[in-house]
């Protein structure tokens, strides 16, 4: 079965979240990608954890799949010897390194620009590669506070929190798979390929939308609010008698249906409820009423009874609820690899489903330098080579 991307080859510099996340997806759909480690140590999310089974990180299993590893010390003439073989026969280099460390090694997009016209350049870092910032560290942490996104997220009155998960990473992952394919579009086009630039601040300020919005529309910067939504109501989390839901009645017929289904007939009309802005504006007021109807029965009751009448609202899932849920492995998001160190591993599945040319998850994530060997061979050297590199501690 053809998969979108089986012609193209990604060398891929990255480590930790960012790059790596990004790889992966662009392998599930066919790219070949192979992962460049250094000796020994290899990508430091190896050495992320516990949990680890048998050395192996659940951290490097969860993003690393779908590729090919080969150890090369890219600090060696040799090393980069090597990586010049490979950037000959690739059309994607990814990398995530700080801005400037590459320069030092001839391999920045402006040193091999012109040696490889068609290469595709994906860059991703905290700031990005203009502006003050550049040369700053970024770390998911870090961005995520710097991007507004902390400061509108938490309880209202409360310490602003991180996102559960490194969403800044992920994003910025994400992004570079959108900038790679733009980019491979423009190449099949023209026959040139470009630098794509990732910030990782960037992407979390895209992630605003709405929230910019008000700022610009107002001149004052959104706050925290909890689980409420800043602009509908009522959208949010609400209490049951055993446990919590989220209810989402996102329009004026919706409330007219919400407030018949739990008894609050009487404020469907109020003035104060009536219209979303109303009810926006009065959620101090309405808030406690909705409060006190939901909880006289258990979380499930309510749900039961949202669904029938075909109300938004669901509820609040642990990752284990979640991944065991049928709605998830009907969608195969749960998917069963073999891997040689810890015989069967789980990872997720693939998020973007295609009719005709689907992703799959081919292989595990590899050994640190599982493929050297065989990808030194493809690319010319001979036994006597590899085993002169291994010697010397470049591969």
């Amino acid at each position: 079965m053809m998969r979108p991307l089986e012609d193209i080859k990604i060398l891929d510099l990255s480590r930790v979240l960012a790059g790596p996340y990004a790889t992966q997806i662009l392998g599930d759909f066919g790219a070949e990608i192979i992962k460049v480690e250094m000796p020994k140590k290899g990508d430091d999310t190896r050495y992320f954890g516990p949990p680890f089974e048998n050395n192996e990180s659940a951290y490097f299993l969860a993003i690393n799949r779908n590729k090919k590893s080969i150890t090369i010390n890219i600090k060696n003439e040799r090393g980069i010897e090597i990586l010049h073989r490979l950037l000959k026969i690739s059309d994607v280099l990814v990398e995530n390194f700080r801005p400037g460390t590459l320069d030092k090694l001839g391999l920045d997009y402006n040193s091999l620009k012109d040696k490889y016209p068609k290469l595709v350049y994906v860059s991703i870092s905290g700031f990005g590669h203009t502006g003050p910032l550049k040369d700053k560290p970024g770390y998911d942490l870090a961005v995520q506070g710097m991007s507004g996104i902390m400061d509108i997220t938490g309880p209202e009155n409360g310490m602003p929190y991180k996102v559960g998960t490194s969403i800044a990473d992920i994003i910025a992952g994400i992004y570079a798979v959108i900038g790679t394919l733009l980019a491979l579009r423009v190449k099949e086009k023209t026959g040139k390929g470009q630098k794509v630039d990732i910030s990782m601040l960037d992407g979390q300020v895209s992630l605003l939308t709405y929230q910019a919005g008000i700022y610009f529309m107002t001149g004052k910067s959104p706050k925290r609010k909890g689980n409420q939504h800043p602009t509908i109501c009522p959208y949010e989390t609400f209490e049951t008698k055993d446990g919590y839901l989220n209810i989402a009645v996102g329009n004026d017929n919706l409330w007219i249906s919400f407030c018949e289904i739990v008894g609050l007939e009487e404020i469907v009309n109020d003035e104060r409820f009536k219209t979303n802005p109303q009810r926006v504006k009065n959620r101090d007021i309405l808030f406690p009423l909705i409060q006190e109807k939901l909880k006289s029965k258990k979380r499930d009751e309510w749900l039961e009874i949202f669904d029938k009448e075909g109300l938004p609202a669901g509820p609040i899932y642990s990752v284990s609820e979640v991944l065991n849920h049928p709605q998830v492995k009907a969608r195969e998001m749960i998917k069963e690899l073999d891997h040689p160190a810890i015989k069967k591993m789980k990872t997720t599945g693939i998020p973007v489903k295609l009719s005709d040319t689907p992703g799959r998850i081919l292989t595990p994530p590899p050994l640190l330098g599982e493929h050297t060997h065989s990808l030194l061979l493809s690319l010319g050297y001979s036994e006597q080579e590899i085993e002169e590199l291994r010697e010397q501690g470049i591969v």
